[in-house]
């Protein structure tokens, strides 16, 4: 599916190549055929996380003595974009991958990198990252739930929603405050362990406007005692620069996935409309039709453009927050009315359930709101000036 006819980027070295072509490969051949089971079930499998373990889909950017690849984000962004290519946008191998094994890597002690990391390497482990309380949004600063020191450990209470791999996870890093009195200096990342975790409960599975199969939630954490080594890192107080570090890299996350479901859609709607006839002919035909898709082969390929640039700067360790910012901001806006506009030109069957631009249209939607809304993005960006 190359619809844009783009050179490879500099940064897309023989061996991400390679990597790209055997993703591909095996997502078409073990996931794509059960996507729309999965979306009509409203969920995958847990197996899902080994077979990615197996192929090596996972923390490929972890270095190999921790189990991963010794990848840089560049191997990240290339399994994401094919994943978002071949419809499975639900996984959320993107936010483990790219987010929670990123946080104990950089953060962790040596005994938390070789206890935890080998595992979300596999699959036996599944990352979520437990931010978002009912009421705070994008205000991580205002979160309740607290880690109260306890013996040798800490007890742990608060709820979370909108919890990305919220019915599989087994591994949370859970936002939490440690001294409530000290504000965002009195924010802590706590790990749970949720198979032995008393005290640890699920909510539901919330159903949503998109993303069906994803499995978003609420959870629940009523006196969960943890050890003192489930403090990610050594100190009490450093979760909210951890936080802060770590969001560009889910901004970029989030805008790889933005550019290849765009890449996704026009390569759909060229399909159709050079398939579907009215009026006697070919919509591609009609000069509508040629100009709306000319102008949204323009507006991904600057995207892709952009996107490819934000990579080589951030495998180079040279985004910044503001560039990441822009990346997340401007992408999903495009993303938004370039597949608006694709879904126009399938006429009433684009609003079918059974066509993948209706679901397209309808998963494109979160991603304006999620890692920050882009609101708070052109907050950070106008900081800037």
């Amino acid at each position: 599916m190359d619809v844009l006819n783009l050179p490879r980027p500099p940064w897309m070295s023989e061996d991400l190549v390679l990597l790209e072509e055997q993703a591909r490969r095996f997502i078409n051949d073990e996931f794509v055929p059960h996507i729309d089971r999965w979306h009509a079930a409203g969920i995958y499998e847990r197996e899902v996380w080994n077979q990615a373990g197996q192929a090596g889909l996972l923390c490929a950017s972890m270095p190999e003595d921790y189990g991963g690849a010794s990848g840089s984000f560049a191997h990240e962004a290339v399994i994401n974009r094919e994943l978002s290519l071949a419809g499975f946008d639900t996984f959320g191998a993107p936010l483990h991958s790219g987010i929670v094994a990123p946080y104990i890597l950089h953060y962790g002690t040596e005994e938390q990198k070789k206890r935890w990391l080998p595992k979300l390497a596999t699959g036996e482990l599944v990352g979520a990252v437990a931010m978002t309380e009912p009421g705070t949004g994008s205000d991580l600063q205002g979160v309740r739930s607290k880690a109260v020191k306890s013996g040798n450990g800490y007890v742990l209470n608060g709820s979370k929603t909108f919890i990305t791999n919220g019915q599989h996870a087994n591994l949370i890093i859970v936002v939490a405050k440690t001294d409530p009195g000290m504000g965002a200096k009195g924010v802590s990342l706590m790990v749970v362990e949720t198979d032995e975790a008393p005290g640890f409960r699920r909510g539901r599975k919330l159903k949503k406007l998109g993303l069906d199969s994803a499995d978003t939630s609420e959870l629940f954490f009523e006196d969960v005692r943890l050890p003192a080594e489930n403090l990610l890192g050594t100190e009490e107080g450093q979760g909210f620069y951890q936080l802060m570090k770590e969001l560009p890299q889910e901004r970029l996350i989030v805008a790889v996935h933005a550019v290849a479901m765009m890449e996704r859609a026009l390569a759909l709607t060229v399909d159709y409309v050079k398939q579907r006839s009215a009026f006697g002919k070919k919509i591609i035909e009609f000069q509508n039709t040629q100009f709306e898709l000319a102008d949204c082969k323009t507006e991904v390929t600057i995207a892709k453009v952009f996107l490819d640039h934000c990579i080589g700067q951030h495998v180079e360790g040279k985004l910044d927050t503001v560039t990441a910012s822009m990346a997340k901001y401007k992408l999903t806006d495009t993303q938004g009315k370039v597949i608006d506009r694709c879904l126009q030109l399938f006429g009433g069957y684009g609003y079918m359930d059974e066509y993948p631009i209706s679901r397209l249209y309808r998963d494109a939607r979160v991603l304006r709101i999620y890692a920050g809304t882009n609101e708070i993005m052109k907050l950070l960006i106008a900081r800037s000036l």
